[in-house]
């Protein structure tokens, strides 16, 4: 065992980096599961790469209006991903009966 602290001053020293470790695991994981921090910055990533590709292919002022809509959905991204999954779900639901007709 000699990694057991000989005295007081490296028993505190040992406890100090132990604690240190500790905040650090316990800070990753607490940004592991902050998954609403996660989806955001997702979220902010696919809007940007999505808004410099259109802002490529149309004109300016057409840029521009899909710009300040990116901005909406960034400032409450939660109704629009419920009329995306609104619609995915009545598209599966029309295929499906579809496909049984």
């Amino acid at each position: 065992m000699t990694d057991f602290p000989k005295n007081a001053e490296e028993a505190r020293t040992d406890r100090d980096v132990t604690r240190e470790e500790l905040t650090e695991t316990l800070d990753a994981l607490g940004k592991k599961m902050d998954v609403k921090s996660r989806v955001n910055d997702n979220l902010d990533t696919k809007v940007d790469e999505v808004s410099a590709k259109i802002s490529d292919k149309v004109s300016e002022p057409a840029a521009q209006k899909f710009r300040q809509g990116t901005e909406v959905v960034r400032a409450n991204p939660l109704p629009i991903f419920a009329g995306a999954l609104a619609l995915v779900v009545t598209i599966r639901l029309i295929l499906r009966k579809r496909s049984t007709s």
